[in-house]
């Protein structure tokens, strides 16, 4: 089956903002064996976008088509999709009672141009938005079965899920119990991890299970999609390639699945009702801002001190004697002050020491962390090489990965795939 995309709007096209929403349906659909064909970007003119529907519509046998359904005088896709077909603009009222119902719940009254946003093409499948007031629609254009989607991205995303995948696998005619098991990892490189996996799908019987990778810098993300007649079917099938998974990837699965790296690790602290100082540089306070909005941090997380002048971090954490440079054994100071001063049962502190000079492929940075409680000290010294967001990135996955394998009992010194050698 070939699958296009329409992305519109001027803001896309000229480049003003990032089209995200093409990686996102790309992603989301190659999880369940369905692949984009080719993706057309148009801007907010009637001629463009209707020649862009006519010619997908003759080669393609699904579209989707991104942006377009708001209230505005550019939003022009329910026009341009009904002239597409040949068919004329009608009111969908039961939209517009949802579309009301929508700003009545919130207090407010719905302004008139909404009412824009119901205007649909006769004939046209409905496809819901139970988190905003653009609803999707299906329409026929052509040989292609058209799906329109909002702009939004938590919009577009809850659509692809919950109305389009679907529909596509059952056009294509895939098995439509489908799940995706993903692995989330810190420390090894795409190629590595191809290496290292290298065979695992044939575990599984007649190819249905399918292995695919996401890298994005720091984390890795690995996926095994698969496919059977039910959920029982498809927990037999990917058993055995899940243990093997875990078994090649060890202490570098971070999280599985929905979970993430400050999730576990607020979890872990959780477990032994431990509270947790910070005490990072040059990392602009990313490492507490990765835990510190999550539910239940309030009990969790005790102090985070954010500075690059380590004379200043000491003061922070009343460390009377400033160290001669940052070093292994000064960010193991800087721990256990931060404990004494805090009185949480662990301590976490990551500084950093950046080459000097402008930003370039080889710009380094070296990362001292230790993690401190009242009857231990663990600590590590790596160099990252790659530009300034590139060390500061991996500075703050790594004191959290750290974290996370000293709370789970595991190595901190393990050496990764960015380190300098």
């Amino acid at each position: 089956m070939r699958i296009e995309v329409i992305c519109t709007g001027d803001e896309v096209l000229t480049g003003k903002i990032v089209n995200t929403n093409f990686s996102y349906i790309t992603q989301k659909l190659e999880d369940f064996g369905l692949s984009v064909a080719q993706e057309t970007t148009v801007g907010d003119d009637r001629d463009s976008l209707l020649a862009a529907f006519m010619l997908a519509g003759e080669r393609a046998d699904a579209v989707i088509v991104n942006g377009g359904l708001g209230p505005t005088v550019d939003d022009l896709s329910q026009e341009i999709a009904a002239k597409a077909a040949g068919v004329e603009l009608v009111l969908n009222k039961e939209w517009l009672v949802t579309m009301e119902a929508f700003f009545t719940k919130r207090s407010r009254v719905m302004p008139p141009n909404n009412i824009k946003q119901a205007m649909l093409p006769a004939g046209a499948e409905v496809l819901d938005n139970p988190v905003g007031t653009a609803c999707g629609f299906a329409v026929t254009i052509g040989r292609a079965r058209f799906y329109f989607t909002p702009g939004v991205p938590r919009e577009l995303r809850r659509m692809i899920e919950d109305q389009i995948v679907p529909r596509l696998l059952a056009k294509a005619g895939k098995q439509t119990t489908v799940f995706l098991k993903r692995f989330h990892s810190y420390g090894i490189g795409e190629s590595h991890a191809d290496t290292l996996l290298a065979g695992v799908e044939a575990l599984a019987p007649d190819g249905s299970v399918k292995l695919g990778f996401r890298a994005h810098y720091p984390q890795l993300e690995t996926k095994l999609t698969v496919r059977g007649t039910d959920m029982d079917d498809i927990r037999a099938k990917l058993a055995p390639v899940e243990a093997e998974v875990r078994k090649r990837y060890g202490n570098f699965i971070l999280a599985e699945d929905d979970r993430t790296l400050e999730g576990v690790v607020l979890d872990e602290l959780a477990k032994c009702t431990g509270t947790l100082a910070i005490v990072e540089s040059f990392t602009s306070g990313q490492i507490a801002g990765r835990l510190m909005h999550l539910p239940g941090a309030e009990k969790r997380v005790r102090r985070g001190v954010v500075a690059r002048d380590l004379e200043e971090i000491c003061n922070a954490v009343r460390l009377v004697q400033v160290p001669d440079a940052i070093t292994k054994e000064a960010a193991e100071a800087v721990a256990r002050a931060a404990l004494d001063e805090t009185g949480a049962t662990h301590a976490l502190a990551v500084l950093i020491d950046l080459d000097e000079g402008a930003d370039r492929i080889e710009f380094a940075g070296t990362v001292c962390l230790a993690i401190a409680t009242a009857d231990s000290v663990a600590s590590r010294r790596s160099s990252i090489v790659g530009g300034r967001d590139w060390v500061r990135l991996g500075a703050v996955e790594m004191g959290l990965d750290c974290l996370r394998r000293y709370l789970q009992g595991l190595s901190v010194t393990e050496r990764i795939d960015f380190e300098k050698a």
